[in-house]
């Protein structure tokens, strides 16, 4: 009997110790200090973002409108934020209404015409930064065929170490941005005659 007591204690002392725990992930939350958004050439996260047009429905109300193919880069010096530059594509064809048919119908002849002129493009020409969360985006916006100037209000929403479009950590700047166009400048015909307001809200992902 003894023996078998010594042998359940040597069998106890040489097996190995239990494995503690392993620590929880820590997931990584973006902050509005802008010090977080690292240098970088950036792509924009089909994942997320938003593209939405507030349009006037005959002074009744706001009708939205959203498109759903999106794609974009930004190259972002917070150095010289002024050389910072973004180019950013609409698939026009993408866009959805909650009227049944209608989003076909604006996507039609009468509207965007998104068979002859499928894409829309925003080109920036200057970035005039206000504040440390704040600043204009002028650029160059083009929709079927015919190109305006346009200037969005950017805000910072959160910028750091997070996920940058896959599970692999790299660095993400979020941004609020709001324009307007005038839609009688792009021939949208006699029901589309307000300005439209143009709301986005995206992630660029820096890989680095």
């Amino acid at each position: 009997m003894r023996n078998i007591i010594l042998l359940c204690g040597a069998l106890a002392l040489s097996a190995p110790a239990a494995s503690a725990d392993p620590a929880p992930m820590v997931i990584p939350h973006g902050t509005s200090d802008i010090g977080n958004a690292v240098a970088g050439d950036y792509t924009l996260d089909s994942n997320h973002v938003g593209v939405v047009a507030r349009v006037s429905h005959l002074g009744f109300s706001i009708s939205i409108f959203r498109w759903e193919k999106v794609s974009g880069t930004l190259r972002w010096d917070p150095a010289a934020v002024a050389k910072s530059q973004l180019s950013a594509t609409v698939q026009t064809a993408s866009i959805t209404s909650n009227v049944p048919g209608f989003a076909t119908q604006l996507a039609g002849h009468d509207y965007l015409d998104a068979a002859t002129y499928p894409q829309a493009t925003f080109v920036s020409t200057a970035f005039r930064q206000s504040d440390a969360t704040h600043g204009k985006v002028d650029g160059s916006f083009t929709l079927k065929g015919k190109t305006v100037p346009l200037t969005f209000d950017v805000t910072l929403i959160g910028a750091g170490v997070g996920f940058a479009g896959s599970p692999v950590l790299g660095h993400v700047i979020g941004v609020h941005a709001e324009g307007w166009i005038d839609p009688k400048q792009f021939n949208m015909g006699p029901f589309l005659i307000d300005p439209i307001q143009l709301v986005i809200d995206t992630e660029f992902d820096h890989k680095g």
